[in-house]
Formats: structure tokens, sequence, C-alpha cells
């Protein structure tokens, strides 16, 4: 097998938008238009188990006009999540949305609004955001609305992490332009967080978030409850205002109205499972027939047997001065001088910035001198943010002219937006693949273009890490760290075998690092024992792990899966799409899923209108079915301890046990975790054989 050269591409947004000049989850409101919508309540519930996260939004709009107004509410789209309900209270009633054709669902909406009748709509704008517009809000009152999204939940080398994310970003200039975002929450905010793990979890930690109340249930058992400093934590006021709606009934204002919390930060928790647990196989599967087709996921975490690589590096920074990094840069211009002082005496580096074309802030490759360092360390601080986003043009010129008799390392700061030169992903994608590179990205920023990152890194065989602008950065960047010192596993493949299985998403699963856990969603057939069998090659050595388990004959207590597995499948099509150019086959295929599914996504919205109205127009109320499933089976499993969903204990898969991040407590530093990272703990390097 010919060696790999590997290149660390490591794409760090270093911080959003600076505070005030950010985008923020909330109402959008038309620049120079006075409005008097606001939002009343904003209340998350989240539960994490079994191996996904279901978040619950609720809200209340508030209209003290009077005059009618038509409500368009906008928060950032979460990492691959899939909406799983839509729900507007109709003369007190909740009803369910149901998806359709983008176009149709906005037909319909608009219809529906031209003969005054309550309508509402959430549709995707691409990698952005989610979009809900509602009407009518009737002068002085009030209307009521859910949105419920899943995604899944993975732990890295121990640490599991969920964000909420309401910093949107500011990206889009065109948007930006024409709508204010109204963001602060008039009456009661609540953020309440349920983790439920058959692993035992020794701390839960929310950063920037010192309200927050933890409390620990049994050893796998956490709750957080997370309330506006002023707004009212009491659920009693909350449900007697849902009653009064439901109801159809004025509610009392709230206890305050000052208009304290604010959709402008986005919530992190992370969780840290108990060091020296052993490398498993867990299973989760719905499968309501016995005599039927079944969903599962498997979840694989390693045991600790990477091993710890070393090599001299050559360094090459590639900096966007775009305009879109106005306000980051500060930030951005501090990591790189520290990555700098990281420097070793016998290291090189180079240095390139682009907006609207690349140039070279150094000429070569420069020695790690200390009078280097310092020398450019200030060049970077002095350089300013203008013009556009030439991404290509950077990329490419940090992949030029590598010394191949010398370790390299790229690092790419960006956020991703591409609006110069070249755009298509699928230049970007056939770039990675004419280069011999493995390409991580490190992601900052819920309006970074992730799609095309991801999409970088996945053709290279790499790894993404994702970051908030309040994360524990520092507990991040070594997490990374940890993952660029090990040895990957790389070419890996797995086989099920024994019983009917099909529809494996991912497909094609690549690399494997340190710390990694993997997720492969599928159908199966029956209830045979499955005889699994991964293997891979690290440092160019054959590695092999199995085990064998029965499948459950009947299960139905997590349907989430089988909208887990249909959003998957269609983030795959659409990857193909991307490089292959679009295709009306593909893209039926893609509505198909997320019709059948109840998904929105890039060609599908859902739609919300009276009972009689999707009657009326033939529409089947399927979602509606689907959502009252989930709803019954949610139901039960909160009344369930934490359920072990361990497959491999008669014969283990992996014989060392995971790894993990050590000790320290929870609510200090990164659990403890020593801060003294800089931007180059993340940068990977490229080899001269295969790692």
């Amino acid at each position: 097998m010919k060696s790999r050269s590997i290149i660390s591409f490591i794409t760090v947004i270093l911080t959003l938008l600076a505070a005030g000049s950010a985008n923020a989850a909330g109402l959008l409101i038309p620049q120079g238009q006075s409005s008097s919508l606001d939002i009343r309540d904003h209340r998350v519930n989240v539960v994490v188990e079994d191996g996904y996260v279901v978040t619950e939004i609720d809200q209340v709009f508030v209209n003290a006009g009077a005059s009618e107004v038509e409500a368009v509410y906008s928060f950032p789209v979460p990492s691959h999540a899939a909406v799983a309900e839509f729900t507007y209270w109709i003369d007190g009633n909740p009803v369910t949305g149901e998806v359709l054709k983008k176009q149709e669902a906005r037909d319909l909406y608009e219809q529906e609004k031209s003969q005054g009748r309550e309508t509402a709509l959430a549709e995707k704008d691409e990698y952005r955001t989610f979009d809900i517009s509602v009407y009518p809000v009737r002068a002085n009152s009030d209307v009521r609305i859910r949105l419920v999204y899943i995604q899944s939940a993975a732990t890295d080398t121990g640490i599991g992490r969920y964000v909420y994310p309401l910093e949107e970003g500011g990206v889009d200039e065109e948007r930006k332009a024409f709508w204010e975002v109204r963001d602060s929450v008039k009456g009661a905010f609540s953020f309440d967080f349920e983790l439920k793990s058959s692993y035992p979890v020794d701390a839960v930690r929310l950063p920037e978030q010192p309200n927050a109340v933890l409390n620990k249930i049994d050893t796998g058992h956490w709750t957080v409850d997370l309330h506006a400093a002023g707004t009212s934590p009491v659920d009693e006021e909350f449900e007697s205002q849902v009653a009064a709606l439901e109801a159809g009934e004025t509610p009392a204002p709230s206890s305050t109205s000052s208009g304290i919390a604010k959709l402008d930060t986005d919530i992190v928790v992370y969780w840290r499972h108990a060091p020296g647990l052993p490398g498993t196989v867990d299973l989760v599967t719905h499968k309501p027939d016995a005599n039927g087709r079944g969903t599962f996921m498997l979840t694989f975490t390693p045991g600790d047997d990477l091993p710890v690589i070393e090599d001299g590096r050559d360094w090459v920074f590639v900096l966007d001065v775009s305009g879109s990094m106005q306000g980051k840069f500060a930030t951005l211009a501090d990591g790189v001088q520290q990555a700098l002082g990281k420097l070793n005496p016998a290291d090189r580096f180079r240095i390139f910035t682009f907006n609207d074309s690349s140039r070279e802030l150094t000429s070569g490759f420069v020695v790690a001198s200390t009078e280097n360092v310092t020398h450019y360390a200030q060049a970077v601080g002095q350089l300013q943010s203008s013009g556009g986003t030439n991404l290509y043009a950077g990329l490419q010129a940090g992949l030029s002219n590598l010394d191949s008799d010398r370790s390299s390392g790229i690092a790419l700061v960006t956020d991703g937006v591409a609006n110069v030169g070249v755009t298509e992903k699928k230049d970007f994608l056939k770039m990675m693949e004419k280069h011999d590179v493995r390409l991580f990205t490190f992601i900052l920023g819920n309006s970074a273009n992730r799609p095309l990152l991801e999409a970088m890194t996945e053709v290279s065989n790499g790894f993404a890490m994702e970051t908030s602008n309040s994360d524990d950065i520092s507990g991040q960047l070594m997490l990374a760290t940890a993952k660029i010192r090990h040895a990957a596993l790389h070419d890996v493949n797995l086989s099920i075998d024994g019983l009917k299985v099909a529809d494996f998403t991912p497909e094609k699963i690549g690399s494997l690092y340190h710390g990694e856990q993997l997720k492969i969603l599928g159908h199966y057939w029956g209830s045979d024992e499955a005889r699994v069998r991964l293997t891979g090659k690290v440092a160019g050595n054959d590695v092999e792990y199995k085990t064998r388990f029965s499948m459950p004959v009947q299960s139905d207590l997590n349907p989430e899966l089988e909208r887990i597995w249909a959003y998957a499948t269609i983030e795959n099509l659409q990857a193909k799409m991307d490089y292959f150019g679009a295709d009306q086959d593909t893209e039926d295929a893609i509505t198909d899923l997320a019709v059948e599914y109840g998904l929105v996504t890039d060609f599908t919205s859902m739609i919300v209108v009276r009972d009689e109205i999707f009657a009326a127009q033939g529409i089947k109320r399927t979602n509606r079915d689907r959502v009252a499933t989930e709803q019954a089976a949610r139901e039960v499993r909160a009344q369930q301890k934490p359920q072990s969903r361990r497959v491999d204990q008669h014969q283990p898969m992996y014989p060392k046990k995971r790894p993990s991040t050590g000790g320290g407590g929870s609510g200090g530093g990164a659990f403890g975790l020593p801060m003294l990272l800089a931007l180059l703990g993340v940068v990977m390097f490229r080899r001269r054989k295969e790692v």
C-alpha cells in the first residue's frame, strides 16, 4: 500500500462576532420598522439517553400592538439535527405539522395567510438557520409553538458534549442587512437538561453558566436546571399561562418583564465518564413488529490501543483576513501568536493570508528562532480584515511547495464561507483528492460552512471537531491534541454476518482516531446472532476486532432511531450530490425520505394549517402519528432508570480500557484539566509513512 502523507488541516474559527455585533436566535424584524412583537417565554427541555438527544423548545410570542402581525423566528441549525416535530396552537389546540416539498409548503402557507387563517411554517436555510414563520399573531394576544429536534450523541475520550445553539454567527451579510433580531425574552427562560447514561458519569459542567443547578440522581443520571437571572423559574406560572392559551383566553402577564434573558449565547453542557471503563459495543434498536424490519444503532467505543507517535514538523498557517472575520480577528491573531510561541527552535513555519486573493507573509519557510517568532507574531497582530473570502486560493497556497523530506502541518483559520473565486463544494473536494493528504477540521461557530469543511474532512479521511464560543476552548484543544499525537485506525471496514442487515450509514467509515466513537445505523430482519468484525490498519499493520451478540426480536421504545437513520441517509445522499453534481433522482430520493420520515431538509419544509385544511388538501397526517408514537415512548422511558445497552460482555471486542481524560472535579476549569494548550496543540502533521 502506498504511503500516504498526512496534512493537518485544522480549521479554527477562533471567535464569533463580538458581543453587540453577533446575531442571535430570535424574532426577525425588517430593518427600520418597529414591531410590538416579543418573545414572552422560551423553555428548553433536553434529554440525552441511548446514544441520542431529544431537544424540545416551547415558545410563546406576544403581540402588544393594535394590529395582527406575522412572526418570523430564526435560530441556528444544530449539528446534524433532524427536526421531528413542529406544533402550533390553533384555538387552544396543538396542531402538528406535516412535511411537504419546500415550494409546496411555502405556497400553502401563503395561501392560508392570504385568507387570514392560522398557519405556520418551518424551513431550513441551508446550513445556517431554521426559519419559523407564524401567522397571525393577533393584536393583544399570544401564540405558542413547540419545536422538537433529534440528533446523535457521542463521547470523545470519555467527554460528552451538547450544544444548544443560539449565536447565529453573522456571516450572511444580506440577511444581516435586511433583518434586525429581537432576542430578549420578556417573561421566563429555562433550560432543563437530563442525562441518562448506563456508564458512570463523575462530572457535569456548563461553562459560562454560573446559575446552572446540577443534580446527581445516580452514578449515570444527572439533571441540570438553568433559569435566566431575574426571570420566573416557577413552572406553575408558565403552566397557568399555557392553560389560558389552550382555553382561548388571554394569559396573565409574567411576573417579570425586564427583558433580561437574551438568546445570544450558546449553552454548552459537558459530561465526563468515570475513568477505567472498558472498550465496549452498545446496541439500541427499534423493531415494533417481530416479523418486520428493525432499525439499529451500534456504538463502538474502542480501547486505548493506538500508539503515540513522534516526529519533527514544518508549520504552515493559512489565515482568513476577509471582512467576515471582522470582530473575530483579535482572538485569531492572539491564537496564532501563541502557536508561534510554542514552536521548537528546530521547527520551521510559513504564514499565508487570504481575502480576495492570497499572499505570503513570510518568504518561504523560516526557522522558528526567538527573533523570527517575535517578528511574525507582531506582523500577524497588525493584520486587518477586509474584502471577500477566496478560501480556495488560500487553501491552494497552503498546500503548495511542502517539503517532502519533512513532516508538515497546516492550520487553516477561517469561517469557511467562500464567496470569491472558486466556491463550489465539489471543486474543494476534488482539490483535496488531488493532494495525497488527510484533512482535519476544528470548527468554531454556528454559521461556519460546516457542510463544506466536514465534506473535505471526509474525502481525506481526517476528523472534524466543532467548538462553540461558549466551549472550554482549552479542553477542546486537548481532545484534538490527543488525536494527533496517536496513530489512527485507517481503512476501517465493518461487516455483520449471521442475519440480514442493510442500509448502513455511513456507507464509508474511513478512519478512527484516538478517543473517537463509531456509530453505525442500519436495518435488520430476524433475531439471529450477529457476528461483528471491524478491521483496519494501524501504521500499515492489519488489525481486527470481533464480537457476537443476539439482536432483539422486538423493541418499541426508541422510535426516534428511524428518523436518525433517515436523516443520516439524507446527509449521505446530499454529500454525493455535492460531489458529483445535482441530479433529479437523488433530489427525489432525499425528498421521498424526508416526507416519509417527517424531516425538514433543503428540499422539504414542515407546514401547519387547520385540520380541515389538511383534509381538504389531501395531506396525510403521517407525521402527527409518528410524533404521537415518539411521545408515548418518551413518556415510558422517562419513568425508567438508565438502561444498559452493552452487548459484547460475553465476547469483549476490545482488550483494553477506553481512553479517558483523567480526574478533576465538576465545576473547575475544563474538568480540572491543564489550561496550557494553545492553537499549536491541534495542528497535525504530514508524515512520510502511514500512521
